[in-house]
C-alpha cells in the first residue's frame, strides 16, 4: 500500500513539475509573440502612414500643377508672349491671370518671357505683374534653374528653391509655354515652403520622421529646414554639396536603401520597407514614390518611441495570465490523478501480471465505469489480435509488392513523358532565330518569350538580306504540345512563303502563308473544335531607304521614343479565318532611336491584380512610353517584372511573346516614324 501511495505521489509531482516547466517556454513564446505583434503593427502602421502622407502631398501638388498647366496652355498667355509689348494683349493676360492667382495656394503666379528673359510676378500687390521684377541671365548662378528647365525634355518641373531677388522660399511649379514646337516662356505658381512643410508634417505621430527626397536622395523637405537642398532640382551644385539621405544612414545600409528607392520607383503606389540606422539610431524606413513630383517619400519610425502597444495594461495582463495558467495547471493535475492515473495504475499492474503468466490476477473487468469497459475490451482484443496480426501481415506484404510494381511503372512512364516534352522543348527552341538576331542586330533587339508550358504555340522569326531584314512574331492556335506541333508546321509554311515571295513584301508573305495553311489544313475536313488559325505580324526594315514596311494579322506594331506612342495596325482577321481576307502593307519612315515592339495577345490577356482583369492595352502602352528610352534588355526585364507583379499568384493563361528592336541613337532631323493617320492613342 505504501509503495502504491509513493508511486501516486511521484506521478503527481512529475506532472506538476512538467506543468511548471511548460510555463518557461510558454512565457518565452508569449514574449516572442508580443514582439512579433509589435513588429507587425509597426510595419503596418508605417506603411499606412506613408500611403496617407503620399496622398496628402499629392493632393495639393496635383491641384497646383493642374492650375499651372492651365495658365501655361491658355491662348491668352501664348498671345501675349508672342507680342509682350502689346498693351491690349497684356491687359487681357493680366485679367485672366488674376483669376488664376486667386486659386493658387500662394495667391501668386509668375511668368517668364523667354525672348527677353523678363521675370514677372503677380502677387496682388504693387504693379501686380505689369512690370518685370528682374531679368534672367545665363551668367547669374541663381538663374541657372530657368535655363536648365527650358533645356530639359520635360514639359514641367517642380523645384524647391529660395529666390534671393524676391526673398521667397517656395515649392515652384514650372510649366513651359509652347506654341507648337516654339518655346515662348515659363509660367506657373507655387506653394510657400513653410506652408507646404506644415501641411506635410502636420499631426506627425510620436517617433515618426517623414522626409521628401528626389531620385538621387537629395533632401527636398525635412523637419529640419536647414537640411533642405534649396534649388537642388535645377541648381548646378555638385553632388557632394547637396544634403542627401544617403549621408544620414549607416554605410552598410546605403545599398539596401538604394535598392528600396529603386523598387519604389518601379512600382508607384506601393511602399517598400527596410530596417536601417538613421543618424546612428535603428529605424524602420518606409519608401514610397510620387511620380507626379518624381520624388520619394521616406518615413523613419522609431519603434521605441512610437505608441504601438500601451504598456499600462501589458504587465497586469501578463500577471493575470500567469496566475490563471498556474490555477488551471493545479486543477488539471488533481483531476488527472484522481480520475485517470489511479485507475490506469491498477490496470497496468493487472496487465503486467497477465504478461508474466499470472492469470489469477485478472483485469479489473468488474468495474462499471470506463476503466472496466476498457479492461473487458482489452481482454477480448488480446485474444483476437494475434490471429488478425498474422493475416494482416500477409496481406500487407502482398499489397506492398503490388504497389511497388505499379509505382515503378508509373515512375518510368512519367520520366519518359517528361523526357519527351523536354526534348520537344529543345527542338522548338531550335527554330528560334536567336543566333541570327545576335549576329545581325546584337544589342538592338530584345525578346521576352514565355511559353505557358515547356513548349507552346508562340515563336518569332528573323531573316536578313543584303538590303535589310524581316522580323516578326507568330501566335498559333493552342498551347502546350498541340501548339508546339502547330509551330513546326507554321515554321515550314513561313519558310516556303519567304522562298516564294521574298522578305521585302510582308503582305504577300502573309497571303502565301494563308493560302498554304488552307491547303494543308482544310477546315471542311477538320472537327469544328480544332482551331488552326494564326496571329502574325511581319516588319520589313530597310535601313538604306529609311523605311519600315509592316503587315499584320491581329497583331499591331508599336513605335515610341518615350514621349509619343504610334501604332501601325494589323488586319483584324487572323490567318486561316473562315472568311479569307486581303492583307496590305503599311509603309512608314524609319526613325533611329525609336523602339518598335510586337506583342502577342498572351501578355494583354493575362489575368491578374485583385479583380482578375487582363493586363490590358492601357497598362501595356504606358509601359511602352515609360521604357522606350531604356536599353532593350532593361525594357524586357521591366515588362517581365510588370507582368509578374500584375499576375501575382494566378497561373499563366497563354503563351507570351514580346519582340522589340531599334536602330542606332536618333539623328537630329529624322522624320516621324509613323504617318499621322496610323497613330494610336498613347493614353
Amino acid at each position: 500500500m505504501a509503495a502504491r501511495l509513493g508511486l501516486r505521489g511521484k506521478s503527481v509531482s512529475l506532472l506538476l513539475l512538467a506543468c511548471l516547466l511548460a510555463l518557461i517556454p510558454a512565457g518565452l513564446i508569449g514574449w516572442k509573440a508580443v514582439a512579433e505583434v509589435r513588429d507587425h503593427f509597426a510595419g503596418a502602421f508605417a506603411e499606412q502612414y506613408t500611403l496617407l502622407q503620399m496622398q496628402r502631398v499629392i493632393a495639393p501638388v496635383t491641384r497646383e500643377l493642374a492650375l499651372s498647366r492651365r495658365l501655361a496652355d491658355s491662348i491668352v498667355t501664348r498671345e501675349w508672349l508672342r507680342a509682350p509689348e502689346d498693351p491690349t494683349r497684356q491687359a487681357r493676360f493680366l485679367a485672366e491671370a488674376e483669376g488664376f492667382r486667386q486659386h493658387f495656394a500662394s495667391r501668386s503666379y509668375f511668368i517668364v518671357d523667354h525672348a527677353s528673359g523678363d521675370y514677372y510676378l503677380g502677387d496682388g500687390g504693387g504693379d501686380n505683374g505689369t512690370e518685370p521684377r528682374y531679368r534672367l541671365s545665363q551668367e547669374a548662378p541663381d538663374h541657372a534653374w530657368y535655363f536648365a528647365t527650358m533645356d530639359s525634355t520635360s514639359t514641367y518641373d517642380i523645384n524647391v528653391s529660395a529666390d534671393q531677388a524676391l526673398d521667397l522660399a517656395m515649392v515652384w511649379f514650372n510649366v513651359k509655354v509652347m506654341d507648337n514646337d516654339t518655346l515662348l516662356g515659363l509660367a506657373g505658381g507655387g506653394i510657400d515652403l513653410q506652408q507646404f512643410i506644415r501641411r506635410f508634417l502636420g499631426n506627425t505621430p510620436s517617433g515618426m520622421t517623414p522626409m521628401l527626397v528626389d531620385s538621387r536622395g537629395t533632401l527636398q523637405v525635412h523637419p529640419d529646414t536647414s537640411r533642405i537642398a534649396l534649388g537642388s532640382g535645377r541648381h548646378p551644385l555638385e553632388d557632394g554639396d547637396r544634403p542627401r539621405i544617403q549621408a544620414l544612414v549607416g554605410e552598410s545600409d546605403r545599398e539596401p536603401l538604394r535598392r528600396a528607392m529603386h523598387d519604389a520607383m518601379r512600382r508607384p503606389g506601393t511602399v517598400v520597407a527596410l530596417e536601417a540606422e538613421l543618424e546612428g539610431e535603428p529605424r524602420l524606413l518606409s519608401v514610397g514614390y510620387l511620380p507626379e513630383l518624381q520624388w520619394l517619400l521616406i518615413t523613419a519610425l522609431d519603434l521605441q518611441a512610437a505608441p504601438l502597444l500601451d504598456r499600462r495594461w501589458f504587465w497586469p495582463m501578463a500577471l493575470a495570465f500567469g496566475l490563471l495558467l498556474m490555477l488551471l495547471t493545479a486543477s488539471f493535475a488533481y483531476s488527472t490523478h484522481r480520475l485517470i492515473l489511479t485507475p490506469l495504475q491498477r490496470l497496468k499492474l493487472s496487465a503486467q501480471a497477465i504478461a508474466e503468466g499470472d492469470y489469477h490476477s485478472g483485469l479489473p473487468t468488474e468495474r462499471r465505469d470506463e476503466i472496466g469497459e476498457l479492461s473487458r475490451t482489452f481482454a477480448h482484443m488480446a485474444s483476437q489480435v494475434e490471429g488478425y496480426t498474422r493475416d494482416l501481415e500477409a496481406q500487407v506484404r502482398e499489397r506492398t509488392r503490388d504497389l511497388e510494381q505499379t509505382h515503378a511503372q508509373m515512375v518510368t512512364a512519367h520520366r519518359q513523358l517528361e523526357a519527351s516534352i523536354q526534348y520537344a522543348g529543345i527542338i522548338q527552341q531550335a527554330i528560334l532565330p536567336d543566333d541570327a538576331l545576335d549576329q545581325h542586330l546584337r544589342h538592338r533587339y530584345g525578346v521576352l518569350w514565355k511559353p505557358r508550358d515547356v513548349v507552346g504555340g508562340d515563336f518569332y522569326v528573323f531573316q536578313a538580306t543584303e538590303r535589310g531584314y524581316l522580323l516578326g512574331i507568330v501566335d498559333c492556335a493552342g498551347h502546350g504540345v498541340p501548339g508546339a506541333l502547330m509551330t513546326m508546321l507554321a515554321r515550314a509554311i513561313i519558310d516556303h512563303a519567304l522562298a516564294q515571295k521574298g522578305a521585302e513584301d510582308p503582305a504577300a508573305v502573309l497571303a502565301e502563308i494563308d493560302r498554304q495553311g488552307r491547303l494543308l489544313l482544310p477546315q471542311d475536313q477538320l472537327p469544328a473544335s480544332i482551331a488552326t488559325s494564326m496571329d502574325m505580324g511581319l516588319a520589313w526594315v530597310d535601313p538604306g531607304a529609311g523605311t519600315l514596311t509592316y503587315a499584320g494579322a491581329k497583331i499591331d506594331l508599336h513605335a515610341s521614343d518615350g514621349e509619343r506612342l504610334e501604332t501601325l495596325a494589323g488586319h483584324r482577321r487572323a490567318l486561316g479565318h473562315r472568311r479569307p481576307t486581303r492583307y496590305e502593307n503599311r509603309v512608314a519612315p524609319l526613325r533611329r532611336g525609336w523602339t518598335y515592339t510586337l506583342c502577342s495577345d498572351g501578355l494583354l490577356d493575362q489575368a491578374g491584380s485583385n479583380d482578375g482583369f487582363g493586363f490590358g492595352n492601357r497598362r501595356f502602352r504606358a509601359l511602352l512610353l515609360a521604357q522606350a528610352g531604356q536599353p532593350l534588355a532593361e525594357q524586357m526585364a521591366a515588362f517581365e517584372a510588370a507582368l509578374r507583379d500584375h499576375q501575382g499568384d494566378l497561373p499563366q493563361r497563354d503563351d507570351i511573346t514580346l519582340l522589340a528592336f531599334r536602330l542606332e541613337p536618333p539623328l537630329p532631323d529624322a522624320p516621324s516614324p509613323l504617318p499621322p493617320e496610323e497613330t494610336g492613342d498613347a493614353r
